[in-house]
């Protein structure tokens, strides 16, 4: 045969074959049901990645908003905190302060002259006992006249109580304090109690050289 004709045969006997060749596969295909399956399972896992993606964004939400009440309630008990320790120190500065007025109150009301006392006197004598250990003292000199020259002398504090069952007194540790006052005056101070030592008094005594000038006594 003329060699067109061959090559038109043969380019028909390929394109049978390839056409032959083409369905064999896709009914191979649809016999197995591989991609039938394939679409099914990759609609499925489309379908499993958007639900994950869903809870995770709903648990960073709660995440986020677990956080955000977390901080509040921290700030809040900060807040607490700080206003109950400014209260505290508050009522300690009332306290202070109370005990201050009173202190002054009762200083002013000895300045009141007595009628028929000359001459320099003991008005107060106050003792406190802070901490159980240390006795806060303060004493209070007046001279009744108006016009008295200043008077200098010592103010000698002593301490009286029981220890161990016995009786124990002390005076101060670095002797009697000096006072010069011409209207008035205020003498004042701390002493430590030795240990065990049961405070039952303080007695002041106003100086002037050797002769008592006043003397006062009070009891706790």
């Amino acid at each position: 045969m003329p060699w067109p004709f061959r090559w038109a045969v043969w380019a028909i006997v390929m394109g049978f074959c390839a056409a032959i060749g083409l369905w064999a596969f896709e009914f191979g295909k649809n016999i197995a049901g591989l991609e039938k399956g394939s679409r099914a399972e990759l609609l499925a896992l489309r379908e499993q990645v958007l639900d994950l993606q869903a809870a995770l964004s709903v648990a960073e939400k709660a995440r986020d908003q677990a956080q955000s009440i977390a901080n509040t309630a921290g700030t809040l008990v900060t807040a607490e905190k700080s206003s109950q320790e400014r209260l505290v120190a508050q009522v300690k500065q009332l306290e202070a302060d109370n005990r201050a007025l009173r202190g002054d109150l009762g200083f002013f009301e000895k300045l009141i002259p007595v009628t028929g006392v000359d001459g320099v006197s003991i008005r107060g004598l106050q003792a406190e006992l802070i901490g159980g250990s240390t006795v806060k003292w303060q004493v209070l000199v007046i001279q009744a006249n108006k016009n008295a020259p200043e008077f200098g002398g010592r103010m000698d504090v002593s301490f009286s109580g029981l220890l161990n069952g016995k009786p124990w007194s002390a005076s101060l540790v670095d002797g009697p304090q000096a006072i010069k006052i011409r209207q008035y005056g205020r003498a004042e101070g701390q002493f430590e109690l030795p240990p065990q030592v049961i405070l039952k008094g303080v007695t002041a005594k106003l100086m002037d050289g050797a002769t008592v000038r006043a003397t006062q006594s009070i009891k706790l």
